[in-house]
């Protein structure tokens, strides 16, 4: 039965889920329409101007070349001097006709010879263009976007001397007409071409979504605790690899999660079994008057022993709660590394002794480093103490240190039982034991091998384990001998 508040935690995340997806088909809407609509429009738009500008270029070589043509006519007619000839007028008529333009003939003093409007015969004309046109310089420009203005030079034929200009104005308004035909074509193109963008990418944008909504939706139902199956979306690469990854935490997660679980029913039996220990012993000397003092002894002996249980559970999870605070508190100092471990090995000599246990130091040089002493050192001893408490009887323990120009390298070697393949990806995991089936025979909560590699990382080190089930393990740790802040 949910509560007031998850409900609306809920709802707060659908709602949540619902506007990334419409935000997302959106985006892929646009992204599609975008690549669809403005390579076309660039297109139509580029295919008007060229076919305008190529009109405009067609219509000034074809009125250059007539223009040519009619100019060695003026010089054999002699047109300027005698402008009467009939063939030369209808000529200029039937040209100007054709480019719906006009036609000004300038002879060498700038006098109008003959204009096709009948409007400046006989004026003077002293323009730019002109001027330019007599020096052999022609000119051609648009004017207004609706006249192709030119001059062409008028030469004699032995001499080239150029004796007159053709000044001739040419309609472009036909070209302007067939430009807005094609446009308005080129617009119902592309307003249909539009729907079917359009069309095609509301229908793209959907499919495209759809592997995502269902990926979505199995988070969802996974973070909700509706499904405890794995993420299975391939419909895409990226999917698919979402899917495998987010499989992965999930299983780390799942496997984490059991660890806590475990640990938690663990640590509350390993504390209740020393409270109730002491409470029977407690209570059967309370019940007796007269306690002899053999028996006195022994039960305070053994209450004494139940407190060190539960002290040795306690001081573990502060431990681990203090190696969680990394560098913040770390007092850094140069440290005799070959004395540290052997006072270490002088500490656990007696534990070892109750198994007959063989334990050896071999340090190959003098290794001094900046390190926190107190942290290495419950580091190291609960490595050598794992080897101790995992190994058989008549075993041995061997322990190396070496050292070069940048680090210190310590190896723990056990004889012991070893770990199985399975597990060695886990027993750094706070809560993680290996033998299950031992838990009550081994003391232990779990957590030393998380401080050891807290206390290792926090030195900026490594630690490597290799284990063969029966033969025995190996612990490799690498520290810097300068700490790196």
């Amino acid at each position: 039965m949910f509560t007031r508040s998850g409900e609306w935690a809920i709802i707060s995340r659908h709602r949540v889920i619902v506007t990334y997806l419409k935000s997302l088909k959106f985006r892929i809407l646009l992204v599609l329409l975008i690549m669809g609509w403005i390579p076309m429009i660039l297109m139509a738009y580029s295919l008007l101007g060229s076919y305008q500008e190529r009109a405009v270029a067609v219509r000034e070589t074809e009125v250059q070349n007539q223009c040519r043509i009619l100019s060695n006519q003026l010089v054999s007619y002699d047109y300027l001097r005698a402008p009467s000839s009939e063939l030369i007028g209808g000529e200029l008529a039937q040209l100007s006709n054709l480019y719906d333009g006009r036609i000004i003939i300038i002879d060498q003093n700038f006098k109008v010879v003959k204009d096709t409007y009948g409007l400046i015969e006989n004026k003077l004309v002293v323009s730019e263009e002109v001027i330019r046109c007599f020096r052999g310089e022609t000119s051609t420009r648009l004017s207004n976007n609706r006249f192709l203005e030119m001059t062409v030079p008028i030469q004699e034929t032995d001499s080239q001397r150029i004796i007159g200009v053709i000044l001739i104005s040419v309609s472009t308004d036909n070209i302007r007409d067939n430009v807005d035909v094609l446009t308005g074509n080129a617009w119902i193109f592309l307003f249909t071409y539009g729907l079917v963008i359009l069309a095609l990418s509301i229908f793209l944008s959907h499919f495209l979504v759809r592997p995502v909504r269902r990926l979505v939706t199995a988070l969802q139902n996974i973070a909700d605790g509706h499904s405890s199956e794995d993420l299975n979306v391939r419909n895409y690469t990226e999917t698919a690899r979402i899917s495998e990854e987010f499989n992965k935490i999930v299983t780390q997660m799942r496997v984490l999660d059991e660890s806590r679980q475990e640990f938690v029913s663990n640590v509350s039996h390993e504390l209740k079994t020393p409270l109730t220990s002491m409470k029977v012993l407690a209570d059967s000397l309370l019940v007796q008057e007269e306690v002899p003092l053999e028996l006195y002894q022994e039960f305070m002996g053994d209450i004494a022993e139940e407190i060190e249980r539960e002290n040795k559970i306690i001081t573990d999870l502060l431990a681990l709660v203090k190696m969680d605070k990394k560098a913040a508190n770390l007092n850094i100092e140069p440290v005799d590394i070959n004395d540290l471990m052997e006072l270490i090995l002088k500490r656990l000599r007696p534990i070892a002794a109750r198994k007959n246990i063989e334990m050896v130091l071999e340090s190959f040089r003098p290794v001094t480093a900046e390190v926190d002493a107190g942290r290495l050192t419950q580091a190291f001893s609960n490595l050598v103490e794992n080897a101790i408490k995992y190994n058989k009887e008549n075993g041995w323990v061997h322990v190396s240190l070496d050292a070069d120009h940048k680090f210190f390298y310590v190896k723990i070697i056990d004889s012991g039982m070893g770990i199985p393949e399975e597990s060695i990806d886990y027993i750094f995991e706070r809560f993680y034991r290996v033998d299950k089936s031992h838990s009550s025979e081994i003391d232990g909560t779990g957590l030393g091998l998380a401080i050891v590699k807290s206390a290792i990382l926090v030195h900026k080190g490594a630690i490597k384990v290799s284990s063969q089930i029966g033969e025995g393990t190996t612990f490799s740790v690498r520290i810097p001998l300068n700490y790196i802040a």
